[in-house]
């Protein structure tokens, strides 16, 4: 499947996904370190303060596509919350930089609770801006229920959701990442690629996905939700939420950079 759609797709669609080298990829490399998850970043009671937070917050974005409600953490709100985040944050991963969006003032923004109604499917969370440093990303669930899987395959580029399908491939264009979206890049699956990815992973946490889009994946770590634990990943990896919802999750996701 993934050979014929490499063969009929237009040669415009293929230009258009072809992205841009990053900077400093030396670096980010050198940066880079497995998975792993800090058990109780936040107590019981700090989870319990980070939901009422939640519900303060004004929203930012309901994506319809994404059927995600999106809230920036803005500072201020609950000032201790922030000192124990940032304080805990650095002592986990050293020295970094905020990588989100910025408060109205200009102050930095803590992450994004995100509040999802559907899986999201294979992806980068790499930015937008070729230049920056990419360093690590943090998630932290309030909800108990699901998965987030993370592949060993890495990817440099833009923020990208990574799909097989045409029509998706066709809406890609340069304007997205100017506007602070994710492109559409089929990148992930080399010309060619026979390795078919894993059918029993495939079923118990990724049943949302076309199998087929996940040739040539292999998984390196898969995390279960435990509210107010820390998965701490490189920023460079593939990673996809799990199929396994009820109703909705929520968790906080936080973007770091050099």
């Amino acid at each position: 499947m993934v050979q014929t759609y490499k063969e009929t797709i237009n040669e415009n669609a293929i230009k258009k996904n072809g992205l841009t080298e990053r900077a400093h990829k030396d670096t980010i490399i050198k940066n880079q370190s497995k998975p792993r998850v800090v058990k109780n970043f936040f107590s019981s009671d700090e989870v319990t303060k980070l939901q009422e937070l939640n519900e303060k917050l004004p929203t930012t974005i309901h994506n319809k596509e994404q059927n995600a409600i999106k809230k920036r953490w803005l500072q201020g709100y609950d000032e201790k919350l922030d000192k124990i985040f940032a304080n805990r944050l650095k002592n986990e991963v050293g020295d970094f930089k905020f990588d989100s969006l910025k408060a109205e003032d200009g102050s930095d923004v803590f992450g994004l609770i995100q509040k999802c109604y559907l899986p999201l499917p294979t992806h980068t969370d790499t930015g937008f801006n070729l230049n920056d440093i990419i360093y690590k990303q943090t998630l932290v669930p309030l909800t108990p229920y699901g998965q987030t899987v993370i592949f060993k395959n890495r990817f440099y580029g833009v923020a990208t959701f990574f799909t097989i399908d045409e029509n998706e491939l066709i809406k890609d264009g340069p304007n997205l990442t100017l506007n602070e979206r994710c492109r559409k890049s089929s990148q992930h699956i080399k010309h060619g690629e026979t390795k078919e990815f894993d059918s029993e992973i495939h079923k118990k946490y990724l049943a949302h996905e076309d199998i087929n889009n996940l040739n040539g994946l292999e998984v390196e770590f898969i995390f279960e939700w435990s509210p107010g634990d820390m998965l701490i990943f490189d920023r460079s990896h593939l990673h996809a939420a799990s199929s396994n919802i009820e109703n909705f999750k929520t968790g906080i996701a936080t973007f770091l950079k050099k």
